[in-house]
């Protein structure tokens, strides 16, 4: 049979998830991979889930294995307000909703949004998992520039003024893959420039909770509630694979998500949030998090102090204040997707960054750098070796 006949052209837009792809490679013994964007074993509460099924089963009984909502498990969204509260965001039960990770929402809003041809303005780079959530809708990509303070306003203005953007797509905090954090004053001014152009901002916010220093900044949202969707996860700070993303969104969008998600999957896991629920209840998350920032914190220091004695002065890379990632920028001819494969021959493994560009001619000399699965010793190994190909070249 001809299968090829049955696809949709959308298809030609969707490719694998080249991270994923990857981490095929680096999962080979001996591999020390800076690559993946995973949060550490010994993050996850592994001591509390048995306690958390029981709490959950005898709280809500069978309702926890039934079908439920499409915008969520009530007791979850409850007590998410008041969770959202403690990041400046003042919402309702009726205005929290659930997705599976952030990834659904992602995905969902492509199908409502992006008729292709479409221009979505994103940072550049950007996160992978949003291109790959929003390629197979048709888009194209305005590209706003950046450096150490996040998103440059002039560049923002200037995308709007030549490109009729759809929405802007922004992970202001700890970004992936740069690790870069939008400035407080940025921050008011990029709120000024969405809302006087009436524009829609997507406000995708994983790793806020994983500060090692300064101080919290304001979410985007809090600004400009009318013109920001809001999304966020609880994968970082409790357990990625029970799939508990969770977002905001305007009535008029919301409505839309939720009659997406509706022909998707018809509603997230409900035992998964019955688990949340009861893990947010027990005051089982504010626990966690300084756990898990105190296994991260001497992970990033690890890695910036051997990238500071072992790197190339030709490098500069980013220092953030909290988040999972570091950012390198090399001089202009080295490619770092070459020197990739010469690093993993030497057990050692990163992401080259022209991944995280929509168009993968940019970032020829980047690379993001992992430091939550790899404890401190194993990361200053793994930076001695890629510093060492870095300096050998091609």
């Amino acid at each position: 049979m001809n299968y090829e006949k049955l696809f949709a052209e959308r298809t030609k837009n969707m490719g694998a998830n080249i991270i994923r792809e990857i981490l095929k490679v680096v999962s080979q013994p001996g591999m020390i991979s800076l690559a993946g964007g995973i949060p550490a074993p010994q993050s996850m509460p592994l001591n509390l889930i048995r306690d958390l099924v029981d709490s959950a089963l005898t709280k809500y009984g069978a309702r926890a294995l039934q079908y439920d909502l499409t915008e969520g498990f009530i007791p979850l969204r409850e007590v998410l307000v008041s969770h959202l509260q403690n990041k400046g965001i003042m919402t309702r039960v009726e205005d929290v909703c659930i997705s599976s990770g952030s990834q659904g929402v992602l995905d969902a809003l492509g199908k409502v949004l992006i008729n292709p041809g479409d221009h979505i303005a994103v940072e550049a780079p950007t996160y992978l998992g949003a291109i790959s959530a929003f390629n197979p809708y048709g888009p194209r990509y305005a590209c706003i520039a950046m450096d150490e303070e996040g998103i440059i306003p002039e560049a923002l203005e200037k995308v709007i003024a030549t490109h009729p953007v759809k929405f802007v797509y922004l992970v202001p905090t700890f970004q992936n893959p740069t690790g870069r954090s939008l400035s407080l004053a940025r921050r008011h001014v990029i709120a000024e420039i969405i809302a006087k152009n009436d524009l829609l901002l997507v406000e995708d916010d994983p790793y806020s909770d994983l500060r090692y220093r300064g101080e919290p900044l304001p979410t985007l949202q809090s600004m400009i509630p009318d013109h920001v969707l809001y999304t966020t996860t609880l994968s970082k700070v409790f357990a990625p694979g029970l799939r508990i993303g969770v977002y905001i969104a305007p009535e008029p969008v919301k409505r839309w998500l939720v009659l997406a998600k509706q022909g998707i999957d018809l509603h997230s896991s409900t035992f998964n949030q019955a688990l949340a629920a009861e893990y947010i209840l027990g005051g089982h998350l504010q626990q966690q998090i300084p756990k898990i920032v105190a296994l991260y914190k001497p992970r990033q220091e690890a890695m910036l102090q051997a990238m500071d004695q072992y790197f190339p002065s030709s490098y500069t890379y980013s220092k953030p204040e909290g988040g999972m990632f570091i950012w390198a920028e090399g001089p202009k001819g080295d490619d770092t997707e070459k020197l990739y494969w010469k690093c993993v021959e030497r057990h050692a493994a990163y992401v080259p960054g022209k991944f995280f560009y929509p168009r993968c001619e940019e970032g020829l000399a980047t690379m993001r750098l992992n430091y939550t699965m790899s404890n401190e010793e194993e990361i200053e190994k793994a930076i001695h070796i890629i510093a060492d190909v870095l300096k050998e070249g091609l």
